[in-house]
């Protein structure tokens, strides 16, 4: 199968943002849908992004968790998002998905999204948060800066503006990056002062 054989998929969620947004959380792209336990950012039960959450700012990886049920509460997440400040989107706005897997390695990006429009509406965001490999090299590619290492962050100006954010490049939420979630959290716990 050639490349233009393989269809390209559209980003199938709203960026998530809120008007006073100190944060910005990217990942590259959702699973596919059959992956789902929510429409949603990291909709998939067995990724472990709230469950990071939980542990940084409640103690309680499954502080997000539907009790007895495989599946996340989404109204108690966007309350908490909108609550703490927190925008999500990806950095794709469409890919092309080379195997029937959600690994970034397997994502070819056809459109990437318009990053500096996005923080441009969102006035009052210094920090941005990437979750994995692909997710921070389009972001560092996008603000010619060099890619940092897990855990650790480098500064940017936000084009036609003074505004200075700072990139940090967290684990990745998926259960296939090997790292124990306690771990993980660990690391994010640093950018959300908890």
């Amino acid at each position: 199968m050639n490349m233009h054989e393989i269809m390209i998929e559209h980003h199938p969620f709203e960026p998530f943002l809120p008007k006073e947004a100190w944060l910005l959380m990217l990942g590259t792209f959702p699973p596919a849908e059959k992956r789902w336990c929510m429409r949603f950012y990291y909709p998939n039960f067995m990724n472990d992004m709230w469950r990071i959450f939980g542990l940084c700012y409640f103690n309680d990886k499954n502080h997000f968790v539907v009790e007895g049920e495989k599946r996340f509460d989404l109204d108690r997440i966007k309350a908490f998002l909108m609550r703490e400040g927190i925008a999500m989107y990806d950095t794709a706005v469409r890919v092309r998905r080379l195997k029937n897997t959600a690994s970034d390695k397997d994502l070819q990006i056809v459109e990437p999204t318009d990053l500096c429009a996005m923080l441009h509406g969102l006035s009052q965001c210094r920090v941005v948060i990437t979750a994995g490999q692909l997710a921070t090299e389009v972001f560092a590619n996008t603000f010619g800066v060099k890619v940092p290492k897990v855990g650790e962050h480098v500064e940017c100006c936000l084009p036609q503006s003074t505004r200075v954010l700072q990139l940090y490049r967290m684990p990745s939420s998926s259960r296939a990056y090997p790292m124990a979630v306690e771990k993980k959290a660990m690391f994010y716990r640093k950018v959300f002062g908890r």
